[in-house]
């Protein structure tokens, strides 16, 4: 059984990337603990595996940094629910923010200069600031 996919029978991590149902591996087992007998005799828990390495979907870059950040191969597990579909959807959708989170890039941040507009805010601000302490001291004139 295959994840729930988009129509083209595919998992949408960004919008360029699509792995395809037939990469995922998805196995379904009993969920453990509490439950009494609907736990002990349904397969509910949902494990589903993508081989990072060998994905031919993947580019160089992508497959570097997911093998940098998540390791030969992504597992994820969910026992959440009570229903094996329900089950399935959480673990594609987990699915698809590790993997999204795992392909960002951060955003070089270039160091730039105040404005001469915002310095002239902030000084304004100061002397705003330093006048309304220096009305609130005692007069020591008298």
């Amino acid at each position: 059984m295959s994840p729930v996919p988009d129509d083209d029978g595919s998992v949408r991590i960004t919008s360029s990337l699509r792995i395809p149902a037939s990469e995922l591996h998805v196995r379904f087992s009993p969920s453990g603990g509490p439950g009494g007998q609907h736990a002990n005799k349904v397969n509910t828990r949902v494990e589903l595996r993508f081989d990072i390495a060998g994905s031919p979907t993947l580019g160089p870059r992508q497959r570097a940094r997911l093998l940098e950040r998540l390791g030969p191969e992504l597992r994820v597990v969910a026992d959440d629910e009570r229903s094996q579909g329900r089950n399935r959807q959480v673990a594609v959708e987990r699915f698809r923010q590790r993997m999204a989170a795992a392909l960002h890039v951060e955003k070089v941040r270039r160091p730039t200069k105040p404005s001469r507009g915002a310095k002239e805010r902030r000084l304004t601000a100061k002397r705003q600031l330093s006048e309304r302490k220096r009305n609130r001291r005692p007069d020591l004139d008298d």
